[in-house]
């Protein structure tokens, strides 16, 4: 496995407007993306932004206060299996799980959890939309 930062996302207010400010206002390359989401393309990784609650809700925090601070970093990985190796590696090296790995209601497989500093990492295998190797040893 190489480490990387698949994407960024950010819990928002206001999805229009804030498509808006960084397609238009940082230029940043719009993905097509399904409703209610928004992905930009930024060599090598990706930005998405996604309703706050329902953010907040996927991982089972709450929107507010201490709970959850507006985004999630995450993961993407080539399969199940490596969604629960990386996040029991994390709980080993000292996170506290806050979402143990299962099926998303996306059609993905993911979990959550925090690290020592409690930035929420979300780790996820998406089938049908993969951009790292083909090999799953990278």
């Amino acid at each position: 496995m190489k480490p990387r930062i698949s994407m960024i996302t950010l819990g928002v207010d206001d999805l229009a407007k804030s498509v808006k400010f960084y397609r238009e206002g940082l230029a940043f390359p719009v993905l097509e993306s399904p409703p209610g989401v928004a992905f930009f393309a930024l060599n090598g990784t990706w930005l998405g932004l996604y309703d706050r609650r329902s953010l907040a809700e996927d991982a089972t925090v709450s929107a507010e206060g201490s709970g959850f601070s507006g985004f999630t970093l995450s993961h993407n990985v080539a399969s199940e299996a490596e969604v629960e190796q990386i996040i029991k590696g994390a709980v080993a090296a000292g996170a506290t799980l806050v979402k143990a790995p299962q099926k998303a209601v996306w059609g993905g497989f993911s979990g959550y959890f925090k690290d020592p500093d409690g930035y929420l990492w979300e780790v996820a295998h998406n089938p049908f939309f993969w951009v790292g190797p083909k090999d799953e040893n990278s």
